[in-house]
């Protein structure tokens, strides 16, 4: 089956792979689905198709409309725009750099504060290059973080300090929207090998490798990566983390897809952190919150090794270690109809959902005592 692609992502359920065949290799496919007494059913009948309708027209954009959110918008754009809004916001936002990119790109952060002795959140976006809806809906929090004029979100926003970074992988995102729309990993070149890049979220200092939570051939999606930190990425992402550890209450990994909220542990699905309980009850919070809205998407939530598979080397590993307690990688839309190519008509609805789901787990962390000040003022 080496013909075979795959969009490498386990259902919630633990009992699902979902994989991408060329036409080629399909015959072959299904023989050994059959021989394997497996059952099989087609998601998506052409990924290409689905690829190309992402860069149509969007017949209900203006003519002159260089960024929105009825598009996908790259790193370039992305960019763009974020320098308009701290030049439209001074007061109330300012730039941070996470770093640099193996490719010499720099690693971009907005810090929007409204006065200080606030808790902190921190979210991170697009650490996976091909997850296009994080850095999408990253990007339509920012701005309606700044502009709504609802009072439950300006009470929410303004009593918060947010550390968002719109796109953590930036060589990877830039090589997904002009090469390879697939691309999930880092650019660097691993040594001895011909295949590129690391899976940044497998390459962070935490449990490096266990429990088989990553991959050791440069090949894999999943690889780990030659070494911890391997990746410059990664580097700078955990010099944030540890310099930001005492201002952060809250930490969320923005991801696709699946619709589900995890916690740590990512190394086993027997052990969990001492918090769980309360991870699990602010998570019901998130997921009821988006289930209360009309567009009938439902979320799960549990630990990454549980509710899904082994999974070591995250974010969520580190921030989690730093003593950032209410932290979550939230996988977006869908369950696998379009996978990672949602349609950008997903974009605001998936937003919305995104937003409700942040102000409910705030007020239920708030509620369980983890907004406290984590630093003397």
């Amino acid at each position: 089956m080496e013909d075979q692609d795959s969009f490498k992502h386990w259902g919630a359920a633990k009992d699902e792979l979902h994989l991408m065949v060329s036409p080629g290799a399909l015959s072959h496919f299904k023989t050994e689905v059959q021989r394997a007494n497996l059952s099989a059913e087609v998601l998506i009948n052409n990924v290409q198709e689905l690829i190309d309708s992402e860069k149509a027209p969007d017949t209900r954009a203006s003519a002159d409309e260089s960024f929105g959110w009825r598009k996908y918008n790259t790193l370039a754009e992305i960019y763009v725009w974020l320098d308009g809004i701290l030049a439209a916001y001074p007061t109330v936002t300012e730039e941070f750099i996470v770093g640099q990119s193996y490719e010499g790109r720099t690693i971009r952060g907005i810090k929007i504060s409204y006065k200080s002795g606030n808790p902190g959140v921190l979210i991170e976006s697009n650490i996976h290059a091909n997850e296009w809806i994080a850095s999408a809906t990253c990007t339509w929090l920012i701005n309606e973080f700044l502009s709504s004029e609802d009072a439950l979100v300006r009470q929410m926003v303004e009593n918060h300090d947010w550390y968002i970074i719109p796109v953590l992988n930036v060589d990877g995102f830039v090589y997904s929207h002009e090469k390879d729309r697939m691309w999930r990993k880092t650019r660097q070149p691993t040594p001895g090998s011909s295949c590129i890049g690391v899976d940044p979220n497998r390459n962070f200092d935490v449990r490096w490798m266990e429990s088989d939570g990553a991959s050791s051939n440069p090949c894999d999606w999943n690889y780990g990566g030659p070494h911890a930190l391997s990746e410059p990425e990664i580097q700078a992402m955990t010099n944030l983390v540890n310099n930001l550890k005492d201002k952060i209450n809250v930490m969320l990994a923005f991801h696709s897809y699946s619709q589900v909220l995890l916690s740590p542990y990512g190394h086993s699905s027997v052990e969990f952190p001492p918090n769980y309980e309360d991870l699990m009850t602010v998570a019901k919070a998130y997921a009821d919150a988006v289930d209360k809205l009309p567009y009938g998407t439902v979320f799960q939530y549990g630990s990454v090794g549980g509710l899904l598979y082994p999974a070591t080397g995250a974010t969520i590993d580190l921030t989690y270690q730093e003593g950032i307690e209410i932290t979550y990688t939230v996988e977006f839309r869908d369950t696998g109809h379009y996978g990672f190519i949602l349609p950008p008509a997903h974009i605001i609805p998936n937003s919305e959902e995104t937003l409700a789901g942040i102000m409910a787990l705030l007020e239920k962390t708030q509620e369980l005592g983890y907004m406290k000040p984590k630093t003397k003022l």
